[in-house]
Parts: C-alpha cells; structure tokens; sequence
C-alpha cells in the first residue's frame, strides 16, 4: 500500500481513540467505543458514546434497542 496522496500536514495522520463518555452508576465509564459523536456547533468540542449511551436516537430507535436488549 502506498502513502502517495497523503497529507504531510503536522497531527493530519493521528488516529484520535474516542470511547462512550457515559459514566455507569459505580462511577466508572462505559468500555465500549464512541462511534456516536455530537457537538452543537464546530466551536464546542465533539462528545461521544456508544450506541447505547448516545443521547440522541429517536423514540423508533429507542424502541429498536430496547427490544433488543430485552432478547437478548
């Protein structure tokens, strides 16, 4: 695989590891990996949870996971 194309730019090759922010109820936060990010704006700082945790699924969604769970 060749690195032709890519970008020398400082910090433009870093791979950013972002898990769930959720803080479970001993205080400790979830394991799993932040693939659900948001931000309000591009000046506020992206915050990021599992699917889970994420804050902003619809009521179909929610539906959709706790159904989920609940078989599993």
């Amino acid at each position: 695989m060749s690195i032709e194309g890519h970008s020398s730019a400082p910090g433009a090759n870093v791979i950013v590891e972002h898990y769930c922010e959720h803080r479970l109820a001993d205080g400790t936060r979830c394991k799993e990996w932040g693939g659900w990010g948001h931000s309000p704006s591009p000046a506020v700082p992206t915050r990021w949870w599992c699917w889970e945790h994420f804050p902003y699924k619809t009521f179909e969604q929610e539906q959709a996971l706790r159904r989920k769970l609940e078989a599993a």
